[in-house]
């Protein structure tokens, strides 16, 4: 049934860049847990210890909130088709914003769309994988355009403070805001 991996392998990798959605879970002490769906071309393996994802801006920044408190964080990929797996990533991860040294080469890795706000880069500690024979068979549709539309249509200057005004998390832990609007496509 579930077995752990000190690092991804080749057939891991496959099974990721196959999924159009993924989930990550993050806490902070004294906060609440944090569990956010993602979806888009966002995901990427940038060795077998090392994963990063391109995040847009959305209803809160919790996972940043989090992960400059405590670091640990969950990346859950579900294969809703045959055959049935769930891989789970655990690390540690960390926000690189536009305005960091980072940015130039880590962002590379994407292709940026309209609203992004950050890149979390995430040290892997282990990997396991489990059968999913609980999880249903489902199909994939379309990627909603909603959030990258609304980000395009945005005033970047409305834009920029809105995100600069969001400096802490629900439960009131600082973020770092991006210093730019990233028009994308």
């Amino acid at each position: 049934m579930a077995e752990f991996f000190d690092a991804l392998n080749d057939k891991h990798i496959a099974m990721i860049g196959k999924q159009p959605v993924f989930f990550v879970a993050t806490a902070a002490e004294d906060a609440r847990i944090n569990l956010s769906p993602k979806g888009y071309d966002a995901f990427r393996v940038l060795g077998p210890r090392r994963v990063a994802y391109l995040d847009l801006a959305g209803s809160g920044n919790e996972t940043h909130a989090h992960l400059s408190r405590d670091g640990r964080i969950t990346v859950m990929f579900c294969n809703f088709d045959r055959p049935a797996l769930i891989l789970r990533i655990y690390g540690t991860g960390r926000a690189v914003l536009p305005q960091d040294q980072e940015w130039e080469g880590l962002s590379a890795h994407f292709e940026l769309l309209p609203g992004t706000r950050q890149i979390f880069v995430i040290d892997v500690e282990s990997v396991q994988t489990s059968c999913g024979w609980g999880v249903p068979f489902m199909d994939y549709r379309d990627e909603r355009a909603t959030l990258q539309k609304a980000h395009a249509q945005s005033e970047p200057d409305e834009w920029l403070a809105k995100q600069q005004g969001r400096d802490s998390s629900i439960d009131g832990i600082p973020v770092r805001t991006t210093d730019r609007y990233i028009a994308g496509k």
